[in-house]
């Protein structure tokens, strides 16, 4: 059952994926410079010092292959076409 708590956190799983205009196209993270396809924005739940607090992740694939890279959603940029 959601609570309307929940319904604010995206489902307060943290494992949906949210909408964004940028999904499945090229893009940089502005933070590393690592290009690559941006494949999800999720809502997570992240441990600080001060306790958990909510925030919106973007996983980038990068072009080169490896690893998905996480960053703040701010940091995400569209690469220009060529």
């Amino acid at each position: 059952m959601n609570t309307s708590e929940d319904a604010d956190l995206g489902s307060g799983s943290g494992s949906g994926s949210e909408a964004h205009p940028l999904l499945g196209r090229l893009v940089r993270d502005i933070a590393s410079g690592t290009e690559g396809r941006l494949v999800a924005v999720v809502l997570e739940e992240v441990a600080t010092h001060s306790g958990p607090r909510w925030t919106r992740r973007a996983y980038i694939r990068p072009v080169a292959g490896g690893i998905e890279l996480a960053t703040a959603v701010a940091n995400v940029r569209p690469v220009a076409a060529a």
